[in-house]
């Protein structure tokens, strides 16, 4: 019979719509996944991992389950702004700022309010940020559609086993990974009705190694500014980053230090200002040692 026929064949359709709309999902999955993490992941469960397992991370439990997934969603993972961390982020970012100064200020009574500044930065900056989120496995939880991430995040990975604290601006952060740390801070921060303490209760102990006055290194670029200024050298840094993706370093005219970085030029600029420091006594003769930047008064 013909009308049997027809809806047969309807839900033959219908069948094959379903599975070319699953496969396509699965394509997505793929982008959203560092590849370490898809084999060991997505196979099973073409999904981030549940929500739940960050409260494990944080040993926090929220009252407002949709903060927390809030606090994981990228603008890129829902047509509607709304539903991403942005704004989570932009109030963690505070709370973060004022716990950090909060703590230096009773830590270190009597430093410098120049020196507290570069102290936390160095506490809050993106790169500080994103370690954490690897250290923990936050970044597993990101909901977002960005293809490239999950690559950025295995690089990001990969060149942070050569700094174990901080690189000082010579390898390439994923923002999006310090974003989520700041997202979740925000997310804390309104669920347990503004309390700083509890706040600094949950993240005081995942934002460790904190850097202190011993552990703070200057940013290369600082420091070669600080020690041609002190020795009256004349620094020049040559741009060829759109002919060779590399910044040469003259001193006195001297080629002294040269950084390579294809997709970043801030980063090739930093690291030609490192190399220009290792070379500088081999290729001037001027010791580059200075003297300790943040010292502890008595």
């Amino acid at each position: 019979n013909t009308m049997e026929a027809q809806s047969h064949e309807d839900q033959e359709e219908a069948l094959l719509k379903q599975t070319h709309a699953l496969k396509k999902i699965d394509l997505n999955q793929e982008q959203h996944f560092p590849k370490q993490q898809q084999q060991l992941e997505t196979k099973e469960n073409d999904s981030p991992p549940p929500l739940h397992e960050v409260e494990t991370i944080l040993d926090y439990k929220f009252k407002n389950k949709h903060l927390l997934e809030k606090a994981f969603t990228h603008p890129t993972y829902y047509s509607d702004d709304s539903l991403s961390y942005e704004r989570l982020e932009y109030v963690g970012d505070a709370v973060l700022n004022l716990l950090i100064s909060k703590e230096q200020f009773f830590l270190y009574p009597n430093m410098q309010p120049g020196h507290l500044t570069r102290l936390r930065a160095a506490n809050v900056n993106a790169e500080k940020l994103a370690r954490v989120a690897i250290k923990h496995g936050l970044y597993r939880y990101l909901r977002h559609k960005k293809p490239m991430l999950g690559e950025q995040i295995q690089e990001f990975t990969k060149a942070i086993e050569e700094y174990p604290l901080h690189s000082n601006g010579l390898i390439d952060v994923p923002k999006n990974l310090a974003d989520i740390v700041e997202s979740t801070i925000g997310a804390v921060f309104i669920d347990c009705d503004l309390s700083i303490d509890i706040v600094w209760k949950v993240f005081g102990k995942l934002l460790e190694p904190i850097i202190d006055p011993y552990t703070i290194q200057k940013h290369p670029v600082t420091e070669l500014h600080e020690i041609c200024q002190k020795k009256s050298l004349k620094l020049q840094f040559i741009d060829l980053w759109r002919e060779s993706m590399s910044v040469n370093v003259l001193i006195n005219e001297k080629v002294v230090g040269r950084g390579i970085y294809g997709s970043k030029k801030e980063i090739a600029h930093n690291r030609a200002a490192k190399n220009a420091l290792e070379n500088m006594e081999r290729v001037l003769g001027i010791s580059t040692s200075t003297n300790k930047d943040l010292e502890l008064e008595e």
